[in-house]
């Protein structure tokens, strides 16, 4: 069974910092981009940022940028999302994605979040002092 496995997640004061991490279970993952969403309590899923096949090119949302980064190791099937300088407002569910066919950055941004097939079990991020 086709698994994206998540870690890393928990509480961090104001300014801290976490590493989450995303292991696929197939290195067909490999194929594909992959992204992260985020879902804090009351609000809907929201796109994070996202890192393509290779792991030459990553895209971020307003809030990410120049705090959060995405890297990959190919070798191991992982993907990681660094967490950096994080506030309050940074709470919630954390989520890896992806789906066949999801090469790019722009092929991710591009899609709904329905459409996404595969889905981490989610890692709770909390900032607060």
């Amino acid at each position: 069974q086709v698994q994206l496995v998540q870690s890393g997640g928990g509480l961090v004061q104001p300014g801290g910092s976490l590493r989450l991490s995303c292991v696929f279970s197939s290195s067909t993952f490999n194929n594909y981009a992959m992204g992260w969403v985020r879902q804090a309590p009351g609000k809907e899923r929201e796109f994070v940022g996202v890192i393509n096949w290779s792991g030459t090119s990553t895209y971020y949302s307003d809030s990410a940028k120049g705090r959060f980064s995405i890297s990959r190791d190919r070798a191991a099937n992982i993907v990681y999302l660094q967490l950096n300088n994080l506030k309050p407002e940074d709470t919630a569910v954390y989520y890896c994605a992806t789906s066949p066919g999801v090469l790019s950055t722009t092929d991710f941004v591009g899609r709904h979040m329905s459409d996404f097939a595969f889905w981490g079990q989610g890692t709770q991020v909390t900032v607060s002092s």
